[in-house]
């Protein structure tokens, strides 16, 4: 085993550690043995001396430590590959249903720095902290000899990557990758253009919760999907039977994708808007237009708790104007994919929004990230998509 450079950790630290959290914050360091490379492997000590684990460093970061396991072991081969395949078999009901599905999680799946989509006999990946950056031959070495992929593409995120002190590229890592892949989820298809999505592809963290919410479609409904990115949730409830469907997306090549996918599904009444959501709502008020299903599933409004507060406002505004277009007995989805705005956040806004409107809700259901993005309770960051499912009143 290679002699790994020593951090020393405050006590209160050491217990965070052993209990599973994978992050160390500049600020819970007592003392680093030699000065450290970023992303280089360090051994992880508490104050008394006692072995706490085993992580990777970079001194450039606010979490300066990024805690791989608590054995004293190497991270090898062995290591990755192990990791890879536990992580294979957690998603293995998944393929019943679907040919995507987040094959790494990054500190859910025990790999930080880390994340791996499937689509179909493709892979994107995001290496986005050095740590995982040192290690880049070894891990796609390994996700060639576990998964066999027909290529690999990379997405990493320029936002994490710059602040690790690292550039951003995207590129064919291995093999060829199309520049659109085909994909089904619960018998619906869809184009996936890596190349020219958001994140790594599709949300696919959304898979369970839009087939959830098309269940409550029934035939002639009329729907909105605002944010509706690649026409996800709308293309699951025209199949069950809604008399109209409605794409709303600030995005011009989002919303060609999705006009694609209903084109894929051989669906109808099916149109698309380029519009902020916002204005769309005050618009479709003013027009007299309603709706039986809407869905609310936008980009994250808060990046931190600083501005948690501006966001829960924004859904109360969000919320308020799709209750207004909401026909009696109908069904509102809302989402928040922010870590900092908490499911009881999403109840206020709601709460309030419907004294503003004179409107009653029953909640129907709450909505959680699908099970490819592991939610580990001794990582209270892992959870972060909420929703609810809501019924106004007739």
């Amino acid at each position: 085993m290679k002699i790994m450079k020593k951090v020393i950790v405050k006590n209160s630290t050491a217990g965070k550690i052993t209990s599973g959290f994978p992050w160390i914050y500049r600020n819970e360091i007592l003392a680093v043995e030699e000065s450290a490379e970023p992303g280089e492997l360090v051994r992880l000590h508490a104050r008394g001396g006692a072995f706490l684990g085993i992580g990777y460093v970079n001194p450039l970061s606010q979490i300066t430590v990024r805690v791989f396991c608590t054995e004293d072991r190497s991270i090898d081969k062995e290591f990755l590959m192990g990791k890879i395949s536990k992580a294979l078999q957690k998603r293995h009901d998944l393929r019943e249903v679907t040919t995507a599905y987040r094959l790494i999680h990054a500190e859910a799946d025990e790999l930080p720095g880390l994340v791996v989509d499937r689509y179909a006999d493709f892979l994107a990946v995001q290496i986005n902290t050095a740590g995982m950056e040192r290690l880049r031959p070894l891990i796609l070495s390994c996700l060639v000899e576990t998964v066999q992929p027909a290529g690999i593409y990379e997405k990493s995120e320029e936002k994490f990557r710059s602040k690790e002190g690292l550039a951003t590229e995207e590129k064919v890592l291995h093999g060829r990758v199309p520049e659109s892949i085909l994909i089904e989820e619960y018998g619906a298809r869809f184009i996936v253009r890596l190349k020219e999505s958001q994140k790594t592809g599709f949300y696919l963290d959304q898979r369970r919760n839009r087939q959830r919410v098309a269940l409550y479609v029934r035939a002639g409904f009329d729907v909105l999907d605002l944010f509706s990115n690649t026409g996800g949730f709308g293309i699951h409830a025209a199949f069950r039977g809604a008399r109209s469907v409605r794409f709303v997306d600030v995005s011009a090549t989002a919303l060609r994708q999705a006009e694609e996918n209903v084109l894929l599904n051989q669906l109808k009444a099916v149109e698309t808007a380029r519009a902020d959501a916002f204005h769309y709502i005050r618009e479709a008020y003013e027009k007299g237009r309603f709706f039986d299903l809407i869905i609310v599933d936008p980009p994250s409004f808060a990046q931190t708790r600083r501005t948690r507060e501006s966001a829960v406002r924004a859904f109360r505004q969000l919320i308020s104007g799709c209750l207004r277009l909401l026909r009696g007995g109908g069904v509102l989805a809302v989402f928040s994919c922010s870590q900092a705005v908490s499911l009881e956040d999403i109840k206020e806004a709601s709460l309030k929004a419907s004294g503003d409107t004179g409107s009653r809700l029953d909640i129907l259901d709450y909505l959680l990230q699908d099970i490819d993005h592991p939610v580990r309770p001794h990582i209270p960051n892992s959870l972060y998509l909420k929703g609810l499912l809501l019924r106004k009143e007739v």
